[in-house]
């Protein structure tokens, strides 16, 4: 038996004969009359075709979708900060877009829009449906299950396999990607948990909001690890075991009375100022640590001796998955293929090296005894100061009184403050006695060390003399500052002659230590590439001085042979002319240049070496101590001019257009064209509709890309639309379940663009972030996101109308239990992978890497499998 369905037209009317308990197949796609009634086969394959075209569209879309993402997430602003070391505001360019959370937001929405989108689409169709028990099963639903299984198991088989061995290159966030791993097996987990046991076959609002809900609370969670959240790293706090006792003065030329001078009623209240722990190395300590500082600090005049910093390097931060995916659409498109560190150096005031050693070297209260009545000392036993602080001042002691009986210290002792009471001692007729009375003096004079007169500093003697009311002067020593590096110099004050009923106590000698502090810099390339003049016949190389420039010092340069050749003089046969020196810069140079004489003659592109070594003293190699230099026949300034060209292009309308319609070759490293292949025109012709349709979506460049997302969302929604309604046919067509469809052909259409994108950033890319980092917060979007939006829709449609919101269970809670073990088995073995070989992508022992290839292709068969057994009915299992 049949059921005759009969369709009326204008100018007549079709009746279709269907098998007993059947329904022919419809879609608002059939537009053409009688369209059931031709051959199976025929609609089969027209339908499949059609699938494959809209996939095209659909990839050319959803990268001008991911282009728009990645303009929106790479935006900066300015922003205005309050500097504590410079006591200042500064302004900072900063991200707008944390790159997690863009990862994990518009990035994920941009790779997983199509899924979505099918499953928004089809939800949005089928309202009428709301409150059907009997329904059918969800396109969609099946296309996110399955889509989240080809890119776990399939594109992450392909990219362990990608990388060329022995490299192995691990996930550099694992911190984050194991967030994100948890929250995808989770997501699986709890769909599992809604649809069959807390309320199966029914979606009730609570569920259909929490599922949401998860999203923001994943991205929440991620990004506080990112930004380390959940633990902070503690300060290391060192100790410095050195017991001796020294004295470390900064000395403010502007200011050189900063420190307390005069008469006092208690020595050894005076003293304490003079006391201190550390020893003069720590004041270098000081200098050095400050390089790990921020080095954007104001360099304006300052009243305080401003010290040098070394400049760090960040990276910085890249959406590299949405270049490599747009890479990889452009070449399956017939387009051009295209293969996807420094802070500036600043200044630190030496008000910070005041604080610094003011908290590090703490004072301490020496009480002074006896053997030191009526004596002369120095203050400490030695002293450390900057060269370029110009002069030195170094305190006498005249100890006039006895030390009191008793009396209050407080200080620092081991890292603990300490309080000592006392009785303040009242002055008596007896005790006046007791105290030295008279005019005093002492003799002093310098003693070369290591430091020299007249080069270090300037010899001083004298005598110091000490009225009665007097207990501490100074010596001034000058110290001269020279712009050539060279090392730590000492030398030493001695006390001698002590006149008046005086002596001489212990230290009545001090050692002085000379700082250098001079910067004699960086030599380094200004680029890593160079290119000869063939007109001229000469390559001029830049060196460059950075991070400082005092004093002369030299630098050695010399040539190594690449694939050009080189010798002493230059020949016929020869590519350039070898050559070595000395590079002499002068106190205050920056730049040097070697010129490199070259054949003009060359036929083809070689290049040779340009190095740099054995720096003088205190000068060191930077980051380019190399640099390629090309010997080609191509005019780079041509190239270049090329290349802004085709980008300005673009910028406009105009461009797009004409990019749409051209199909373009390649270039090699040296800048050749690549001839096109047979496969270039063919892709160019088969995609030449859909680039004419999306040149009319604006240009990134247009405010602020946004109206690139919105056109690129609506285009991309259009199409799945149409994806959706083919999908349906073609399982209607030929017998194939609308499950298997899911997961399988319309599956594997929306994740092609994702697979080459992974293996190209695999091959590419340092670490494997880029390539397999983003696909567990994907599938994770693509559950709470993908289906938690359309369950929401559904949910607050069947409230209005009073109706229950009904999932079929049967298929797809066999398919998610076999995904979600699967799913579990490929991260185990991801994570043996991190540990035993190093890293997630790669491997040195090819049979290991091929190996875990075919495992996860396995394991993706079995899920293919099983899960189609069970929408045909040949097997099923409960929970």
């Amino acid at each position: 038996m049949s059921w005759n369905y009969r369709t009326n037209y204008s100018s007549g009317y079709v009746v279709e004969y269907v098998p007993l308990n059947a329904t022919p197949c419809a879609s608002w796609l059939l537009f053409i009359p009688a369209e059931n009634l031709w051959p199976a086969g025929l609609r089969a394959f027209l339908y499949l075709l059609a699938m494959i075209y809209l996939f095209m569209g659909i990839a050319i879309s959803s990268d001008l979708f991911m282009c728009s993402i990645e303009a929106i997430t790479s935006k900066k602003k300015k922003v205005i900060r309050f500097d504590e070391e410079t006591q200042q505001k500064v302004e900072r360019e900063v991200l707008v877009w944390n790159e997690t959370v863009a990862n994990l937001t518009l990035m994920a929405l941009g790779s997983s829009a199509p899924e979505i989108l099918i499953a928004v689409g089809e939800t949005l169709q089928n309202l009428n449906q709301i409150g059907n028990p009997n329904v059918g099963d969800g396109l969609g639903t099946f296309t996110i299950i399955g889509s989240a299984a080809f890119n776990l198991l399939i594109i992450t088989g392909i990219c362990i396999v990608s990388v060329p061995s022995p490299q192995v290159k691990p996930i550099k966030e694992i911190g984050v990607f194991c967030i994100t791993a948890v929250w995808s097996i989770f997501a699986y987990f709890w769909m599992l948990i809604v649809l069959q046991w807390v309320s199966p076959q029914i979606i009730e609002p609570w569920e259909a909001f929490v599922t949401l809900a998860f999203f923001p609370i994943m991205v929440v969670m991620s990004y506080a690890q990112d930004s380390g959240w959940w633990c902070k790293k503690r300060k290391s706090v060192g100790t410095d075991s050195q017991d001796e006792v020294h004295n470390v003065r900064i000395v403010n030329q502007n200011n050189k009375n900063s420190l307390i001078h005069g008469p006092s009623k208690e020595l050894s209240l005076l003293e304490k100022e003079h006391e201190q722990r550390h020893s003069h190395a720590n004041l270098k300590n000081v200098i050095v640590d400050s390089n790990n500082r921020d080095p954007d600090v104001s360099s304006g005049d300052s009243e305080a001796k401003l010290v040098r910093v070394r400049p760090s390097e960040t990276a910085p931060q890249t959406f590299a998955r949405a270049r490599f995916r747009h890479a990889a659409v452009r070449s399956m498109m017939g387009g051009r293929r295209s293969h996807p560190k420094s802070a500036p150096s600043g200044k630190l005031k030496m008000v910070d090296v005041v604080e610094t050693v003011r908290t590090d070297h703490h004072l301490n209260i020496l009480t002074p005894s006896e053997d030191l009545f009526g004596k002369f000392t120095f203050a400490a036993p030695s002293y450390s100061v900057l060269e370029s602080a110009g002069i030195l001042e170094i305190d006498v002691l005249f100890h006039r009184r006895p030390p009191p009986k008793s009396y209050i210290q407080n200080g620092v002792s081991n890292g603990k403050t300490t309080e000592t009471s006392f009785t303040n001692p009242i002055s008596t007729t007896a005790e006046e006695d007791e105290m030295v009375k008279g005019t005093v003096s002492i003799d002093f004079e310098t003693r070369e060390g290591s430091a020299k007169i007249n080069k270090d500093f300037k010899y001083t003697q004298g005598s110091l003399v000490f009225s009665e009311t007097e207990y501490r002067k100074s010596i001034t020593i000058p110290i001269i500052n020279d712009n050539q590096y060279e090392a730590d110099a000492d030398f030493y004050v001695i006390l001698k002659n002590a006149h008046g009923g005086s002596g001489i106590g212990d230290p009545s000698v001090t050692r002085v230590t000379i700082i250098d502090d001079d910067e004699p810099g960086e030599f380094t390339f200004d680029r890593s590439h160079y290119a000869a003049d063939l007109k001229s016949g000469m390559m001029a190389v830049t060196v460059v001085r950075q991070h400082g420039c005092d004093g002369t010092v030299t630098v050695e340069y010399s040539t190594v042979d690449g694939t050009a050749r080189g010798g002493p003089e230059l020949t016929e046969k020869l590519d350039y002319a070898s050559v070595q020196g000395v590079l002499t810069f002068k106190h205050g140079e920056t730049s040097k240049q070697i010129q490199i004489d070259v054949n003009k003659e060359a036929k083809s592109s070689k290049n040779f070496i340009v190095t740099l070594r054995n720096p003088s003293l205190g000068a060191k190699i930077g980051e380019h101590s190399a640099a390629v230099a090309n010997i080609s026949t191509d005019v780079i300034a041509d190239r270049i001019a090329d290349i802004l060209d085709d980008e300005e292009e673009e910028v406009t309308w105009g461009g797009q257009f004409r990019n749409a319609m051209s199909v373009e070759c390649d270039k090699d490293d040296d800048g050749v064209d690549i001839p096109l292949k047979w496969y270039d025109y063919t892709l160019h012709f088969l995609t030449f509709f859909w680039k004419v349709i999306f040149a009319f979506i604006p240009p990134k460049q247009y405010l602020g890309a946004w109206p690139t997302f919105i056109s690129s969302l609506v285009f991309t929604g259009v199409l799945t639309l149409l994806v959706e309604q083919l999908g349906h046919l073609l399982g209607c067509t030929i017998g194939i379940k609308t499950a298997v469809t899911g997961i399988t052909i319309v599956a594997l259409g929306t994740s092609l663009p994702d697979t080459f994108a992974s293996r190209t950033a695999a091959l590419h890319d340092q670490y494997a972030d880029a390539a397999i980092g983003n696909i567990t917060g994907s599938n994770s979007v693509n559950v709470f996101l993908g289906l938690g939006l359309p369950w929401v829709i559904s949910v607050i449609y069947g409230m209005a109308t009073n109706k229950t919101f009904y999932v079929p269970t049967a298929n797809l809670f066999q398919s998610v239990l076999v995904f979600a073990v699967c799913g579990v088995s490929c991260i185990i073995m991801l994570f043996i992978r991190r540990k035993f070989i190093g890293g997630e992508l790669g491997g040195a022992n090819k049979l290991i890497k091929w190996g875990c290839c075919l495992f996860l292709f396995l394991l993706w068969f079995i899920y293919i499998l099983i899960s189609s057994l069970n929408a045909y009915g040949l097997i099923e299992f409960n929970l």
